[in-house]
């Protein structure tokens, strides 16, 4: 099974719920319309700082942390950086013998028009995928409107809007989706806070420049080797000849609607190094947000 997005099985799912003709709309009918960027934000350009906190205990370990994380987008995030450098600190005391263990941790992923990067500073490589659901949003709809689309894609995910909160002189909507809420102004999440495992996280931004010039030199990545991987339709590309065949999906996705969870668990963990590291709690979350997406189908 390969790696998934989430916000890419929802756009199928959605995609498949009210059509007839089994196809979906084809944006290459319009050239121009088939060389417009995607616009992820309904902001042109931004650079903010984020701090993030992390605490809780853990079967009688405590954790603590911190980090900072620095996003830097152009072309209504199109162009995407994102930057994180974090530091996370275990106590376990076992009869009365105390160990300490500190991770630090080095990130960086860019999105380049669709062209996904992954930096392993470990490994000095650079990984590089084609993003699933930009290609899809880009071919068949590229009129959408951004914040409606975010929209749809939340309440697939099970999200819920809660109020509107002004933070940092934003009018945000404040979204609740798997247990996290977020500050969103115009698609740009400002604000974080969740808990998972026993482990509270929370990522606030401290300072916030929008719809400002943003140098190119904030895009560059390290001087490493790139690895092209496989992407999620293996040598498919999203052209003007790709075709979805929705009838397909549908009979995929009526086998896991009536697949146990120890069924799907057994299927979607086969051959899958990622799948596997999950806890039973996260997959079994993820099964479940899976099945309510396909009941919202109707």
């Amino acid at each position: 099974m390969k790696k998934f997005s989430l916000f890419f099985l929802a756009f199928l799912i959605l995609g498949c719920n009210d059509t007839k003709s089994n196809t979906l709309t084809d944006a290459s009918e319009n050239t121009e319309q088939q060389d417009n960027k995607l616009k992820r934000y309904k902001v042109k350009s931004g650079i903010i700082e984020y701090e993030i906190t992390i605490t809780g205990d853990v079967m009688g370990s405590k954790i603590t942390g911190s980090g900072t994380e620095h996003i830097y987008f152009k072309d209504f995030g199109a162009l995407e950086l994102v930057e994180e450098q974090s530091t996370q600190t275990t106590e376990t005391n076992v009869f009365g013998n105390t160990s300490t263990n500190t991770t630090k941790t080095h990130t960086i992923k860019k999105l380049d028009n669709g062209d996904s990067y992954s930096v392993d500073f470990k490994q000095k490589k650079i990984y590089k995928t084609q993003d699933p659901t930009m290609q899809l949003t880009r071919k068949f709809q590229p009129n959408a409107d951004v914040g409606e689309a975010g929209e749809e894609m939340l309440k697939a995910l099970g999200g819920k809007k809660l109020s509107n909160e002004t933070y940092k002189d934003f009018d945000c909507e404040i979204w609740e989706i798997m247990g996290i809420k977020q500050w969103i102004y115009k698609g740009v999440t400002l604000k974080s806070v969740g808990t998972l495992m026993g482990i509270k996280t929370t990522k606030e931004a401290t300072n916030i420049e929008l719809n400002v010039e943003v140098d190119k030199s904030h895009f560059k990545l390290p001087d490493y080797t790139i690895v092209e991987q496989e992407n999620l339709f293996g040598d498919v590309e999203i052209d003007s000849d790709f075709d979805v065949n929705l009838e397909d999906i549908d009979k995929d996705l009526n086998k896991i609607k009536n697949m146990s969870f120890e069924e799907w668990k057994k299927q979607a963990t086969l051959n899958d190094e990622e799948m596997g590291e999950m806890s039973e709690t996260e997959l079994r979350e993820t099964y479940d947000m899976i099945q309510k997406m396909i009941k919202m189908r109707g």
